[in-house]
């Protein structure tokens, strides 16, 4: 069954977290973890609210799953502390911990049906049969597949065994539950439908999820809050609109969203900067700092950011581009364009208007406004 979802729905809810009262589940102070003398974990520190979807994401071997088996217990900071619901968490082992974890590939048993599944932890609790079935099947009502407990894995479709998976460690009560890439080995349909019924899922039991992933649509479609993570340590933290509406790093701009990045120097400063790109173009466009003429920057504009043809062009950087191709992918198709001098740029369609008459080779218009273009200190 798929959940019913509307658009506005995937938006995040801030009224959810203030009902938590600002009660952490997670708190992590200056932790470090070390390998020698590689650095996996740099002081990172964070808090986690009661009841929210926190994401950490970044590229492989950037640390997020070092730091989520110091949240398991799996393994220890070399510095710094870890406290789940204001316990401390040094040195108490992964099974005495108040977390579950899911992992890529799920782990469930298929010599065992749905229930017997669910109810693994419980059995080993020593708990009766028939509270184990009571829970199971109060759990699977949660997870929207009820009657589903006597079902083989085997069975199940791919969305299902994640449902099953997440319901097996929902059943233990933990205070977190911790999601290490669960979707990385589905097909790109079922990933996306699950994106949405994970969000569905964590607003309805309201269980505070930590979600590592490197897929910046998972965590920008499901978090409350995203921390970005890059070579050990936390390049921004913040709400999704925020991360892709106001990276702070130009790591955090590359990698959260796509965008079109030019270098050149400042020429002037004022209420926006004057930037001289490498092909002589001229932009103003907008910084968090304040920089001297000459400096050297990269100017980052997101592909949606960009008008073709603009009827008004007053307060606009305008250009002219070659069509290189059109990239199709129906409510998200592109153009991909050629300056002189070769520099290649991304041009999202809209969807309200339409540009049957743009072909291949053609010469167009742009313009962008500088409240949308970003510049980064290089």
């Amino acid at each position: 069954m798929l959940f019913s979802v509307g658009v506005a729905s995937l938006y995040h809810s801030q009224d959810r977290q203030t009902l938590c009262a600002m009660a952490n589940d997670l708190s992590v102070h200056n932790v470090v973890r070390k390998f020698g003398n590689f650095t996996a974990v740099d002081d990172v520190s964070f808090d986690v609210p009661q009841g929210s979807f926190f994401s950490i994401l970044g590229p492989s071997g950037c640390g997020k799953t070092t730091l989520l088996r110091m949240i398991a217990g799996f393994d220890e900071p070399t510095s710094g502390s870890l406290s789940i619901r204001d316990k401390d968490m040094r040195g108490v082992p992964p099974n005495k911990r108040p977390v579950n974890l899911v992992f890529q590939h799920l782990a469930l048993f298929p010599m065992m049906n749905v229930e017997e599944n669910i109810g693994f932890g419980l059995r080993r609790r020593g708990m009766s049969r028939a509270e184990i079935a009571k829970r199971s099947e109060a759990i699977l009502e949660r997870v929207d597949l009820p009657g589903y407990g006597t079902k083989r894995v085997s069975q199940l479709s791919g969305g299902q065994k994640q449902r099953v998976a997440i319901a097996r460690c929902l059943v233990m009560e933990p205070s977190v539950l911790l999601l290490d890439e669960p979707l990385g080995a589905l097909d790109l349909k079922l990933r996306e439908q699950m994106k949405v019924e994970l969000k569905k899922l964590q607003a309805k039991v309201g269980t505070t999820f930590i979600y590592i992933t490197h897929d910046q649509s998972e965590a920008l479609v499901m978090s409350d809050r995203i921390a970005v993570m890059n070579e050990g340590r936390f390049e921004q933290v913040g709400a999704p609109r925020e991360l892709y509406n106001d990276p702070r790093t130009p790591f955090v701009a590359k990698f959260v969203g796509d965008n079109n990045v030019w270098s050149g120097k400042v020429e002037e400063t004022g209420e926006y900067l004057t930037v001289r790109t490498n092909e002589g173009l001229l932009f103003q466009a907008r910084s968090h700092e304040a920089y001297s003429s000459r400096i050297g920057v990269d100017l980052f504009l997101r592909p949606e950011a960009l008008r073709i043809e603009p009827k008004v062009v007053t307060g606009l950087n305008t250009f002219q581009v070659s069509v290189k191709t059109i990239l199709f992918d129906g409510a998200n198709s592109r153009l991909l364009t050629v300056m002189p001098g070769g520099h290649e740029l991304l041009v999202s369609l809209p969807q309200n208007r339409q540009f049957d008459y743009i072909e291949p080779g053609a010469i167009i218009t742009l313009g962008w406004h500088p409240d949308s273009g970003l510049c980064f200190k290089v």
